[in-house]
């Protein structure tokens, strides 16, 4: 940036003095938050799920990303993409696809993106280490031997894990694209996984459609059905469903708000929680005033168990990466102060640190 201009010549200033510009505008919309930055409060949130890499495994390297970051994003939940999509010639020709919207070939499993998210972050001096929490995910919930896969890594890279996630039973077209066919939530080898969650202390950041794609009027939502049964077996996981269980076309079922409220009322389900992260939940968030006041009321009825999220896939500038975040400006303008802060960083800062606690606590036990 030149001093007598301020003209932004490098590309990646630009994007940030762009997105400045976009906070200082969102500040204006939600009251107190304009205060706050004014006071120098930073950072604006954590980031409670992020995809360094992507369906083909390449991505950002850590330290532009942490650029990226800037100030304005303290932490983050940082992991890859469990699933490959393999390159058929058969299928595309000299066509390399980059995701599964892209080609016919199948997904697979690719267990190596784990010691990806280690190396990378192990290459970061401490402090910078301390603004991640990486996950565990490059296993196959279907595998009985899932389990030892977690526990191989644990051992083999203490100290940096937090969480297992985010890892998919059912979403939409990615399921029935991986190779072996789909996880199920009635699987036992999904049963031993979340045991092992609960005994180790690893966060939990679970996928599961809400709903099928373009399901019947009036169809049961069985998937949404299962996923509490599930979770009701295993009160001592602590677990968080990404998205809210929405997807590009896999849209709030009848009575969403309704099902959620009741779900987070329950007793039984009080290790559960929710991140609404992805831009395609955010469509569906903010739809319409209606749909922004009625997520609202859903928020701030239940402050301690929503986290915000970007979902984003190793995005080029911080402009794209923290879309969803001005996505949300509506919303977050509708939640009150305290609920706004839990929503932004107050539940991640419990969430991971407890697990930190209890994971460092399990491997100092049985890591030799």
């Amino acid at each position: 940036m030149t001093a007598s201009t301020g003209i932004c010549n490098d590309e990646k200033t630009r994007a940030r003095h762009g997105v400045r510009i976009l906070f200082a505008s969102m500040a204006l919309a939600i009251p107190g938050l304009a205060a706050a930055q004014s006071d120098g409060e930073k950072p604006l949130l954590h980031d409670a799920h992020f995809h360094l890499t992507n369906y083909i495994q390449e991505g950002l390297e850590i330290s532009d990303f942490l650029e990226i970051m800037g100030d304005e994003v303290g932490r983050v939940a940082i992991f890859g993409v469990p699933l490959q999509q393999a390159w058929a010639y058969s299928n595309t020709g000299d066509f390399a696809p980059v995701t599964y919207a892209q080609t016919d070939a199948p997904l697979y499993y690719y267990s190596f993106t784990d010691a990806a998210i280690a190396t990378a972050y192990l290459s970061l001096p401490d402090k910078q280490r301390a603004r991640f929490d990486p996950m565990i995910t490059g296993f196959n919930p279907a595998d009985m031997y899932a389990v030892d896969h977690i526990r191989r890594v644990l051992t083999t890279f203490p100290g940096v894990f937090t969480g297992i996630g985010e890892f998919t039973i059912h979403k939409e077209f990615v399921s029935a694209k991986t190779a072996g066919g789909p996880a199920s939530l009635l699987d036992p080898a999904l049963d031993r996984i979340l045991d092992f969650a609960a005994e180790a202390g690893l966060l939990v950041i679970l996928h599961n459609d809400i709903d099928m794609p373009f399901p019947r009027p009036g169809q049961d939502p069985y998937s949404a059905r299962q996923l509490g049964t599930l979770l009701r077996r295993h009160p001592n996981a602590t677990v968080i469903w990404a998205h809210m269980g929405l997807g590009r076309v896999v849209h709030p079922v009848n009575d969403m708000a309704g099902i959620i409220d009741r779900a987070l009322s329950d007793p039984e389900l009080a290790h559960v929680y929710i991140d609404l992260s992805w831009t395609a939940t955010a469509k569906y968030v903010a739809a319409s005033p209606e749909a922004v006041a009625i997520t609202a009321k859903l928020i701030n009825s239940h402050p301690d168990r929503f986290l915000f999220g970007t979902d984003e896939v190793a995005p080029p500038n911080q402009e794209i990466y923290l879309q969803n975040y001005s996505l949300y400006a509506p919303l977050l303008s509708q939640l009150d102060a305290v609920t706004r802060e839990k929503f932004l960083k107050g539940n991640y800062e419990r969430l991971f640190d407890a697990a930190r606690v209890r994971v460092r606590a399990w491997e100092k036990e049985n890591v030799k």
